[in-house]
């Protein structure tokens, strides 16, 4: 069997071990809070959602109150399930509404792409159903930092400056919360957020009713929907700039925002080399790193060994951007909220998707030299949606999505439209409870500061197409396809890991490369999470605008001359980017073997922390 290339023997942070509970995440401020509810007695649902709602405020360039979220809930000694925090379409975001506006897209940018709030009632959902604390202490530490003020990270100011400009000229009330004296703050000086540390105060007003725990939080809940709908309906009812340059109004109302409810679901699973490789449903993006998982198994079937799974020699870095291509052309030929397949006669064929003898069929597709198609196969028979196939213009710079390479949103200077991104908690205690969350949505530059709340919505209908025949069409009530995408391992039964990223298109991606070098290379997590990344941005954008970069191939530096050159020779166009740009991952785990608990955080952003002990 082929030897992967081995893991650097430096690490960038350590490989946390111990016995009594592990939080991760991508903002140290998250883990810190997650790690101090562990310490005083909480469980981790308790510390996944106080870390939750520090995120809210601390990275608010990638996710906000007024996003979403995929949840992977794992209690210990029962099966794990999925915690939807995805909002659907509004009752009046209608396709023909969008088209008499004479769009041809969802902007990516302003209210026309928002959702209903998801994440904050998903995360009290869970607080209420398997937390132990009350909503005044979990809130508590997000509270203080929006009223009191965190240090604010590089990466928020860059965001902020880029989209100064939009604030100034159109979106008056961000540009008043967001800048100082008509420019962006500096970095790591302290920014607060007054409106939303009030909402805050409000929920933890209405949880302190009398009754059950239950109750107080629904009181909580209560309290969040009907403040936040009446201030949206209104809001929204101005027309604001959209990324495509228009002035429209948004259709949220303050109806949807109250019938927003979370659900809970069965997850996917895939065995793969001794392991159950866990993800959410085909409303997400998740099964595509299953599919690719089974591409590559049936292709080392027909090596007789692993040498073309290698993420760290042209060959295997070759064969899984191929199979990668592959998945995520299914991806947007098939997935889609099943709400609205099944209200359209539709289905997603994924009992065919991850079957073997289609895993078998699509990898014989891999070739020696690059693909230039967009290539979805025909599951079930069935002929797949195409949607139209549109060339991503080369940046200023030389290099097509150079500016998202880091994980960060890309943005455009004079309209907001993003490849957005988000951010990523995970956390164990001591009794096994894992939780892998991927909240998101709610970005600062998404759409105007509502300022009676201190944030602004989400955007994730630019995720859905104007076209009915799409699996993904925007319609009343369905959600938009994500690509939110947290993982679990589970090992004879058992829930061994909790993993996940940032990162858009991305995420399952990174996550691909990690779980390969767990789990076939033997890796630590630290040794995995550290080691070279790459990806390809050779399908349909999720995100604004919905482009294809053909052949594309994006590579950190470290993974050397002679590899990138002859992964040219392939026919891939390369893009090198720094050595340590690309992916946030994090993970906590349960070791039954050593009786432990671990966890592993990115050094990449300067801001990811694992803590634990």
């Amino acid at each position: 069997m082929h030897a992967f290339t081995p893991p650097s023997p430096d690490r960038t942070r350590p490989e946390l071990r111990g016995t009594f509970g592990m939080a991760a995440s991508t903002h140290y401020l998250a883990t810190a809070a997650a790690n101090s509810v562990l310490e005083r007695g909480g469980n981790a649902a308790d510390a996944a959602v106080a870390a939750a709602f520090v995120l809210h405020v601390v990275e608010p360039h990638l996710n906000g109150p007024g996003g979403d979220l995929t949840a992977l809930i794992a209690p210990a000694d029962e099966q794990p399930y999925v915690l939807a925090g995805q909002g659907a379409a509004p009752a009046a975001a209608t396709i023909a509404h969008y088209r008499e506006l004479g769009l041809e897209e969802v902007p990516g940018a302003g209210p026309l792409a928002a959702t209903a709030p998801g994440s904050v009632v998903a995360w009290l959902h869970l607080l209420a159903t398997r937390g132990t604390w009350e909503v005044r202490d979990v809130l508590a530490f997000a509270r203080d930092l929006a009223r009191d003020g965190h240090p604010v990270h590089e990466n928020v100011t860059r965001v902020i400056e880029r989209v100064a400009p939009l604030f100034t000229e159109h979106w008056p009330t961000s540009a008043a919360q967001w800048l100082v004296d008509g420019a962006a703050p500096e970095p790591q000086s302290r920014v607060t957020n007054a409106a939303y540390a009030a909402l805050l105060n409000g929920m933890i007003a209405a949880g302190e009713q009398s009754g059950s725990r239950e109750q107080r939080i629904q009181a909580a809940i209560d309290h969040w929907a009907r403040t936040v709908g009446e201030a949206v309906e209104e809001f929204v009812a101005t027309p604001a700039r959209h990324a495509d340059g228009g002035d429209y109004a948004g259709v949220l109302t303050a109806a949807d925002v109250a019938t927003f409810v979370p659900a809970e679901e069965e997850p996917v699973w895939l065995a793969f080399r001794g392991y159950e490789v866990v993800k959410a449903g085909v409303w997400t993006q998740g099964p595509a790193l299953l599919m690719t998982l089974a591409m590559l198994d049936a292709v080392a079937e027909a090596d007789g060994d692993d040498r073309r799974l290698d993420p760290g020699t042209a060959l295997g870095i070759h064969t899984i951007t191929e199979a990668l291509k592959l998945a995520l052309a299914d991806r947007d030929a098939w997935f889609g909220d099943p709400a609205g397949l099944g209200s359209r006669g539709l289905s997603a064929p994924l009992d065919e998707l991850l079957s073997p003898g289609y895993a078998r069929e699509r990898a014989a597709l891999i070739g020696d030299t690059a693909s230039t198609e967009v290539r979805p196969g025909r599951a079930g028979g069935r002929e797949p949606w195409m949607p139209p196939v549109r060339v991503a213009e080369v940046a200023s710079d030389g290099s097509a999505g150079a500016l998202a390479a880091s994980g960060e949103p890309t943005i455009d200077r004079g309209t907001g439209a993003q490849r957005g991104d988000t951010c990523h908690l995970d956390v164990v205690d001591r009794s096994g409870f894992m939780i892998s969350a991927t909240p998101s949505g709610g970005w600062l530059q998404s759409s105007p500061t509502i300022p009676a709340l201190g944030f602004c919505l989400g955007t994730r209908l630019q995720m859905t197409w104007l076209d009915e025949a799409s699996p993904s069409a925007l319609t009343p009530g369905v959600r938009p396809r994500s690509t939110l995408s947290p993982s679990l391992l589970v090992k004879d039964g058992r829930v061994v890991e909790a993993l996940g990223t940032p990162g858009g298109d991305q995420q399952d991606q990174w996550q691909l490369l990690y779980l390969l070098r767990r789990i076939v290379g033997g890796f630590e997590p630290q040794q995995a999470i550290d080691a070279s990344v790459f990806h390809t941005d050779a399908m349909f954008a999720s995100f604004a605008p919905r482009t294809v970069q053909p052949a594309s191939l994006t590579i950190e530096s470290r993974a050397g001359e002679e590899v990138i050159a002859e992964l040219r020779a392939r026919g891939h166009d390369v893009n090198v980017v720094g050595p340590w740009m690309l992916g946030r991952l994090s993970a906590v785990g349960v070791d039954p073997e050593r009786g432990w608990l671990y966890a592993a955080a990115n050094s990449r952003g300067a801001q990811g922390y694992a803590a634990g002990r």
